[in-house]
């Protein structure tokens, strides 16, 4: 009986660590409450964060809060019992809350509880402003419109006078002939 226990041990401790690298190695993760889900909406669920770019994994509570403290974060498991779904990427962290937000107000299941950003904890109202948030593609575009709009003016301005000059010109040589 010891020897199995043994390889258990050795099992639990390759997946903690395995936890706290994939924890130290994304800029964010998401702590969702997935009690009550089926095994096909926990599936959906992860085919949702897989497109925005994320991956959920099932934790115990008493493996997260060791993980996390290995990983340098304290008190981050408190209040957590049983299991919890972590949530973790390498993009963009809004479009991940996007996908949980999505899919409870589609089953109303998978509830944020919080999340932790670059090393800061992140409570469920600023994910969910996050989650609201066009995707980071398109505030790209919208930001690069707004500093090339005022680029463009200017070309513009600068151009006229010479396009006046050559209109005078040209209404001149015509003039002429």
């Amino acid at each position: 009986m010891k020897k199995g226990a043994n390889k258990l041990n050795k099992i639990k401790v390759a997946m903690g660590q395995e936890y706290a690298l994939r924890l130290s190695d994304s800029p964010f993760f998401l702590v969702v409450d997935y009690k009550g889900m089926s095994v096909g909406q926990f599936t959906d669920l992860r085919k949702r964060l897989r497109d925005a770019g994320a991956e959920a994994h099932v934790v115990k509570s008493t493996v997260f809060r060791t993980v996390a403290t290995t990983a340098g974060l304290e008190n981050v498991g408190e209040g957590l019992f049983g299991q919890v779904a972590v949530v973790t990427g390498q993009k963009d962290v809004a479009s991940a809350a996007k996908a949980v937000k999505t899919f409870n107000k589609d089953t109303q299941k998978g509830v944020l509880l919080f999340g932790y950003i670059d090393g800061a904890r992140t409570d469920v109202a600023t994910l969910n402003i996050l989650a609201d948030l066009p995707p980071l593609d398109e505030l790209r575009a919208t930001l690069l419109r707004t500093i090339q709009a005022p680029a463009t003016k200017l070309v513009g301005t600068l151009a006229a006078p010479g396009q006046q000059l050559a209109r005078v010109i040209k209404a001149h040589v015509d003039k002429e002939s």
